[in-house]
């Protein structure tokens, strides 16, 4: 079967299949969710551990080949799973392996924490990532990496590195390294008053993160300086700290203090 560059297809060769296996870890009573299962790599060594695996492929031609040889607790979704529902079919306690295509992981991510957050029981997912966005996963403050994915995702899931794949470890092989790593949801922690609110200042302030956090605030917030430098304060912020310096627990101090103003948008 040949990789489509247009589903961003890179498989899985048999001689790292043990280890991703290994470091995913399923059980005998896990239900699982995987995406992009491929040629079924990892979806049969799943399949013969857990109770049951629910696999979303986008390719109809691997979705029809998977089908043949699907044991009795796999089931094969033929779509994207970006256009997923609420995953009821699949059970629950619900965990997740799967490896992502890089042009779209970040939705893949984004769609996960959007599940988890409605109600969906994940408990965890564990992703083979480009190492670029595995790195923006483990990122700390100040540095080039830490940003937007780092923040929105980690509030409502914990991130592990698992493992590090050379391109070697795919066919076709990629012309980037890659990273295993696993996201262990929990509530959001700390919680914000308003996630919208929390999303509009993360997303903002790192359209702005060479600017003062005072700034890149008022780049979208329509508040006075002086309205904002008391905001500022009754956050415990410097107004001369720059986004890339804040803490989670920070930018969610200063979104809960901008809910008392209105936004742009």
């Amino acid at each position: 079967m040949i990789a489509r560059k247009r589903f961003g297809q890179h498989f899985l060769e048999p001689a790292w299949v043990v280890k991703v296996v290994d470091a995913v870890a399923p059980a005998p009573g896990d239900s699982f969710v995987e995406i992009g299962p491929g040629r079924g790599a990892l979806t049969r060594p799943l399949a013969a551990r857990a109770a049951r695996v629910t696999a979303f492929e986008i390719d109809r031609d691997l979705a029809a080949t998977l089908r043949q040889t699907a044991p009795s607790n796999l089931t094969i979704m033929e779509g994207d799973f970006l256009e997923s529902g609420s995953l009821e079919s699949a059970g629950g306690p619900i965990r997740v392996a799967g490896n992502l295509p890089y042009n779209v992981a970040s939705p893949i991510l984004f769609k996960l924490i959007e599940l988890y957050d409605a109600g969906v029981p994940l408990t965890d997912a564990t992703l083979m990532l480009q190492r670029e966005v595995a790195d923006r996963l483990l990122a700390s403050p100040r540095t080039k990496e830490y940003g937007v994915l780092t923040l929105l995702v980690g509030l409502s899931a914990d991130v592990q590195w698992l493992l590090s794949l050379p391109p070697g470890a795919f066919r076709p092989m990629p012309k980037v390294q890659s990273s295993l790593v696993r996201l262990s949801f929990h509530p959001p922690a700390p919680r914000p008053r308003d996630r919208s609110v929390f999303v509009a200042l993360v997303r903002t302030a790192f359209m702005h993160r060479r600017k003062t956090i005072e700034n890149a605030v008022l780049s979208h917030w329509p508040a006075s300086r002086a309205s904002l430098e008391i905001v500022l304060g009754a956050a415990g912020l410097d107004r001369q700290r720059r986004p890339e310096s804040l803490d989670l627990a920070e930018f969610v101090r200063l979104s809960d203090a901008l809910g008392q103003l209105p936004t742009v948008g």
